[in-house]
């Protein structure tokens, strides 16, 4: 089997648009399969209590200085948009609808261009999900059917407590193998790990027990 990176992101995360384009060439350099994870971030953030814009408004103009030289360091168009943050559990489901069309990757780059680009919040809701469907030459009803269903409610539930019980607590956060990474500042070691992968872990307890 080829060599795999698990990518769990969110539409409102800032780190995530820079990571999406970060992760690519790192990705091919290694021939290494990048495999997309939605993670619902706003009901992480809820169960923890955590309120992004409460922070500290120093804290929080550092934070956009530091995004807009990363997008001048990577020649990224980003930009933050007028409505931030914003509920993004519909762009969610719709990777996981336009999954089934075999075109989720270009789904979500198409999104995050609309929104942390273009300023185009619509792609929070279904509405603004549809043109993007059709660009991609997808049946607007039947993405529209799908990211309504239970069943695809319930595959995003899925994929959001399957990554927290891998560790995830945010986004972007990239797994390979049993080796955790987060933020878009750790392209670095992803590279390291898919160069020379770490060894499996040992548990304390079988550590333990060989002493």
């Amino acid at each position: 089997m080829g060599k795999v990176i698990d990518f769990y992101w969110d539409l409102g995360s800032t780190n995530s648009y820079f990571a999406l384009h970060l992760i690519k060439p790192i990705a091919a350099r290694h021939g290494a399969k990048v495999v997309p994870h939605p993670f619902n971030l706003g009901y992480v953030f809820r169960k923890e209590n955590y309120v992004l814009m409460e922070e500290p408004k120093a804290k929080l103009r550092a934070r956009k200085a530091d995004l807009m030289r990363w997008a001048k360091k990577y020649d990224l168009p980003f930009s933050m948009p007028t409505k931030f943050p914003m509920k993004t559990s519909p762009a969610l489901r719709g990777a996981l609808a336009m999954r089934r069309f075999d075109k989720e990757w270009a789904f979500m780059e198409k999104i995050f261009a609309a929104y942390w680009e273009r300023n185009d919040a619509s792609v929070g809701e279904l509405d603004g999900l549809l043109p993007i469907a059709a660009e991609l030459g997808v049946d607007t009803a039947a993405f529209a059917a799908l990211v309504e269903s239970e069943e695809i409610r319930d595959q995003l539930i899925a994929e959001t407590d399957g990554g927290i019980a891998r560790g995830a607590f945010g986004v972007p956060m990239f797994f390979v193998g049993d080796e955790m990474f987060w933020g878009k500042d750790r392209m670095e070691f992803i590279d390291d790990e898919l160069t020379s992968p770490s060894p499996p872990r040992v548990r304390r307890s079988q550590a333990a027990a060989a002493t």
